[in-house]
Parts: C-alpha cells; structure tokens; sequence
C-alpha cells in the first residue's frame, strides 16, 4: 500500500487529494509544522535527503516532489487516470499546466514573500520585478480559466490538482487578493464542489479554512 508522508498546510495535499479523487487505497501520516520555524520536524527531514514534503512510498521506492509523486501515482496505480495522452488534441496544454505552479508562480510567489520579508528590499527594482511577475502569471491563469473549465482544458485533471495548492493554501505563505480575478473565483467554486478535495483536505488539514475566494 502507498504511504503518504504529509506536511499539514503543505503542497503534500496535492497527492493526498489525488489518491482521494483515483479512490485507492493509501495510509496518511500527518506530521506537523514546528511553530516557531514553520519547518518540517525532524521526523519528516529524516525520510528523505531532501528535507520536505510530501514523501511517498510504495514498497521498495520512495520519492519527494509532489510532481513527481503525482505522475508515479497516475501512471503505477491510476491507470493513466487524470493525465492526457499525447494523442489527445489537449496533451500540450496538459504538459503546461501540469508544471506551471512549480515552474512558474509559485517560485514568483515564494521570492515575493522571501523579499517581503527583508526591509532593504522594499521599493527596490528586484521586488518590483517579483511582483510584476506574479502579476503576469495571475493573468495567465485568468485568462487561461476564460478559455476552458480546466487548466488542460474540458475535463478535470492532474493539471488542475498541481494548481489548486498553488492558487489556495500557497496564500497562507504568502497572502494575496485574488477578487480582481472572476474566472478564477468561479473555477475555485467548482472545486470546491467536488467530494475528492472536501474529503482530502479534511483528512490531510482537518479545521484549516480553506481559501478558495
């Protein structure tokens, strides 16, 4: 059976949502933030040599990287479920989507907070092109979410599983306002309508409020 070594208020909900949504079976283990470094204890950093989460193993292997873990997942116990061919007309939108929070806004929005955090910082051209990229990527998503119901395009997929961290609890770390964005705010709605996610995220983060408006 799959073990799920999962971070509370972490991108390791992502793989806990997914075995949530392909319905297989899984064991959790929750560990918790230290509340004064906000890091992973040291039962976690121990796993693996990376030193976060989520950690995944499955027999002999384990690995890190959410993404990663989502494509093993999808291609070892999933059937291909959640993810496009590439002879579907939709394959390169997939492809993007899928690496687009790690590759693209979610470094955007950790250097933001990371300079945020530093006083010298404020008003200078570095966080002033930090911010812009954010901006950019927003508008990306905006558009992209007027284009089709789902990052890949009409069908829900892990696209949409690797974005949803990104564009909800990511805001915790680093908080920002996203009513300006109204494809946005209706596609949030429409996940929140499905029972894989409500059960994942109360399985993973019971009590935490999830931001999705």
């Amino acid at each position: 059976m799959l073990t799920i070594h999962h971070l509370g208020i972490s991108q390791s909900e992502r793989v806990v949502w997914l075995c949530e949504e392909l319905a297989i079976g899984y064991e959790l283990k929750h560990y918790t933030r230290d509340p004064v470094t906000r890091l992973a204890p040291p039962e976690l950093r121990a796993l693996h040599p990376a030193g976060t989460a989520p950690v995944m193993t499955d027999g002999d292997v384990q690995i890190a990287e959410s993404g990663a873990i989502v494509q093993y997942i999808i291609a070892r116990h999933g059937g291909g479920r959640l993810a496009l061919p590439p002879e579907h007309p939709d394959f390169g939108n997939y492809l993007y989507w899928f690496h687009f929070p790690n590759g693209n806004l979610q470094p955007h929005l950790g250097r933001n907070m990371v300079l945020g955090r530093i006083e010298a910082a404020k008003g200078h051209p570095a966080t002033l092109s930090a911010q812009e990229r954010v901006t950019r990527a927003l508008a990306m998503v905006e558009a992209r979410l007027g284009e089709a119901p789902y990052f890949a395009g009409s069908a829900f997929t892990a696209a949409d599983i690797m974005n949803v961290f990104t564009l909800t609890t990511m805001r915790y770390f680093q908080p920002w306002d996203i009513s300006a964005y109204p494809n946005l705010l209706a596609y949030l709605a429409r996940i929140a309508q499905r029972p894989a996610y409500i059960a994942a995220m109360a399985k993973g983060d019971p009590g935490m409020k999830l931001l999705l408006k």
